[in-house]
């Protein structure tokens, strides 16, 4: 069923491998002419434009923005209590390993009477994004809501996109994940129109202030990331998220079961959704196969998975040693990589490239998206090569503050008018002498 690429017995380059590895085609770029005219038209007319796309776009139009609380606070009442159950957890595991994450301050002192403070201030207001297209996704309010709150950030609004069945509201299970968080303030807006109101802010029908945000964070489609790339600067992102993606690399000694599951578990989220199994094994690769077409045809969204499995974003790489694995892993640089392999943990310690590594025969992927406590929103596209998952430093701006002495100043104004001098920009060395009566050594 997966394709397959054979790289046993060859060392291809890094850039030889980047070409080579499956990839979902993701043309931000190409969205951009899309979602341009929706974010100029809520820059300009502000909520009633978020409305009139939500109608086009959703089949729904609200009768304001902002969810009433009466409505989280019945959806959470009215949430299945295994769900509860399970959000409850997750909640705790999350805050249990994001709480570590926290940055503390750290003043050096360079000379005597001179130091330099690093401070940690979070983001005043942020915005969180749940997507609700193919799928519903409350872990991602928990997943975004978290590790902003340990970080300390004063305001947040969860934003989701509203739902026809749901009289305009976003799916209750996600205003239910913000109840249990203690979010009181969710919107029901998607895609662009959501980012551009959580950018410029608004006016809401009964005439209450939607206030913009400093921050954007959260996964989804590709015209919501076009808005964020289009709005970088008047806001900041977390990230471009992209399709879904999993990689394993596994060797002789993975269960093909365990591992045909996995890979259908990533492809059920989305046509593009990548799955990717790096083995030293074609007889691995073989078992696989073998259970994907019976895995793909009993499970309940068998044509999506079915799509994204034989897409070119997925397949199998054959490869010679568990060594030529990790260089392939690296290069690919999955957002969720599994290690199935003989010392597992051994060879997860020497991977360099991942959103996050999940290691053995018992930490799959799908633990990681619920009750692991780590946070699911990880970098797609190969971004992991220079960028990570969001965390609590996400949401934290590093400030440095510098307290000097006059004297401090003194002993090393010298330098700093002959730096200023080599630059061309004398009247940086001039204000540094002007505090000793205008010369300096």
């Amino acid at each position: 069923m997966l394709n397959r690429t054979d790289l046993r017995g060859q060392v291809p380059t890094a850039a030889e491998l980047r070409a080579t590895l499956p990839r979902a085609e993701y043309d931000v770029d190409a969205a951009l002419h899309h979602v341009r005219p929706v974010v100029e038209a809520v820059r300009d007319r502000g909520v009633e434009a978020v409305l009139e796309y939500t109608e086009r776009f959703d089949g729904v139009r609200p009768a304001s923005v902002r969810v009433p609380r009466a409505s989280l606070t019945q959806a959470l009442e009215q949430l299945d209590p295994a769900v509860r159950a399970a959000l409850e957890e997750s909640i705790t595991r999350a805050r249990k390993v994001h709480a570590e994450q926290r940055r503390t301050d750290v003043t050096t002192t360079v000379v005597d009477g001179g130091t330099v403070t690093e401070k940690w201030v979070p983001v005043e207001r942020v915005g969180l994004y749940a997507p609700g297209g193919l799928a519903v996704y409350p872990s991602t309010v928990v997943m975004n809501v978290v590790p902003a709150q340990i970080a300390g950030v004063g305001s947040l609004v969860v934003c989701s996109p509203p739902q026809a069945a749901f009289g305009g509201l976003p799916h209750p299970t996600i205003l239910a994940a913000a109840a249990l968080l203690g979010v009181d303030e969710v919107w029901a807006a998607g895609g662009a129109q959501a980012v551009a109101l959580l950018a410029y802010g608004g006016t809401d029908t009964d005439g209450a202030e939607l206030a913009p945000v400093d921050i954007v964070t959260g996964p989804g489609n590709i015209y919501l990331t076009a808005a964020k790339r289009l709005l970088r600067g008047v806001i900041g992102i977390d990230a471009e998220a992209g399709p879904t993606e999993i990689a394993i690399l596994a060797d002789e000694t993975a269960d093909p079961v365990h591992v045909a599951a996995d890979l259908v578990s990533q492809a059920e989220h989305d046509p593009l959704a990548a799955s990717v199994l790096v083995t030293t094994s074609a007889e691995l690769a073989d078992a696989v196969d073998k259970d994907l077409a019976c895995r793909v045809a009993a499970t309940k969204h068998s044509e999506r998975v079915a799509e994204a499995l034989g897409g070119k974003q997925s397949g199998v790489i054959l490869v010679s040693t568990v060594d030529d694995g990790l260089r392939v892993v690296d290069a690919y640089a999955a957002e969720h990589l599994e290690i199935q392999t003989a010392d597992a943990r051994e060879v997860a310690a020497r991977v360099r490239n991942a959103g996050a590594i999940f290691v053995g025969a018992y930490a799959p992927v799908s633990l990681g998206d619920y009750c692991a406590g780590s946070n699911h929103v990880l970098p797609t596209g190969g971004f992991a090569r220079h960028s990570s998952g969001l965390s609590v430093q996400s949401f934290l701006k590093g400030i440095h503050v510098v307290d000097y002495s006059e004297d401090a100043l003194r002993e090393i104004a010298g330098r700093v008018v002959a730096l200023a001098n080599a630059e061309d920009l004398p009247a940086h060395g001039e204000a540094v002498a002007a505090r000793f009566g205008g010369s300096v050594r």
